[in-house]
């Protein structure tokens, strides 16, 4: 597998680049079918997934693409996973460091489905819950409803995210190796360490993703460059 070193931002605008191209060629062909241009930027929302462990940060991915994105013109949200943690009486059913809860029960899948995918699927309302739960306080986090308007794109990262089907249009997975992982996992997460080495082995995300970037050192990424007839 080829890697091209790369920064961040760098990044972030080949992505953003990516999405405003795939709208023209929608647009194109949504002009050659005799459409009225439903696919194309004013029609549609895009999604993005960025997903990684928590010690790859796909905040930073995110934010960096979010900026991007609103440079071109674009609205854009960013949703982290973990504001749709479940509550610690479901989370910790089995125990507070049992592997297969973390892999199946901690996440919310079904909150992501209903407040944040539903709402930007074809005729969606665009009204996005940007977060649930707070695992701090272990209470709902009330936050408003954000508006994202037709021709948005939504950008959810956080781990675990290429095992649910979720309809992204664009997907990047951010892969530590084993040794990098474990180093930038705090010692109080360590125990999560087995989960990740079954998602990588179980679903396989380097391989499912659009973009495959390699962070054992931030500073210094590399990546695949999306891959040819990967993306929408």
């Amino acid at each position: 597998m080829q890697l091209e070193a790369i920064t961040w931002q760098r990044m972030a605008e080949r992505l953003a680049g990516h999405l405003d191209d795939s709208e023209k060629d929608n647009e194109k062909d949504n002009e050659k079918d005799g459409g009225e241009g439903e696919t194309g930027p004013e029609g549609r929302w895009r999604r993005v997934g960025i997903d990684g462990a928590p010690a790859a940060r796909t905040g930073v991915l995110a934010a960096e693409l979010a900026d991007a994105l609103r440079l071109r013109g674009r609205s854009v949200l960013v949703v982290a996973a973990e504001g749709f943690l479940r509550p610690a009486s479901l989370r910790f059913e089995f125990g507070r460091e049992d592997v297969d809860s973390y892999l199946d029960g901690w996440y919310d899948t079904a909150a992501l489905w209903r407040e944040v995918f539903g709402p930007t699927d074809p005729g969606g309302t665009g009204r996005v819950l940007p977060d649930l739960w707070d695992p701090a306080t272990d209470r709902a986090t009330r936050s408003p409803y954000a508006e994202l308007p037709p021709g948005g794109v939504l950008v959810v990262h956080g781990p675990l995210l290429l095992g649910h089907w979720f309809p992204f249009d664009l997907s990047v997975h951010i892969g530590l190796s084993p040794g990098a992982l474990a180093r930038r996992t705090e010692e109080s997460a360590r125990w999560t360490l087995p989960a990740f080495a079954r998602y990588e082995a179980e679903t396989g995300p380097a391989d499912r993703a659009d973009a495959l970037v390699r962070a054992d050192d931030p500073r210094h990424p590399a990546w695949t460059d999306l891959r040819p007839g990967r993306t929408g």
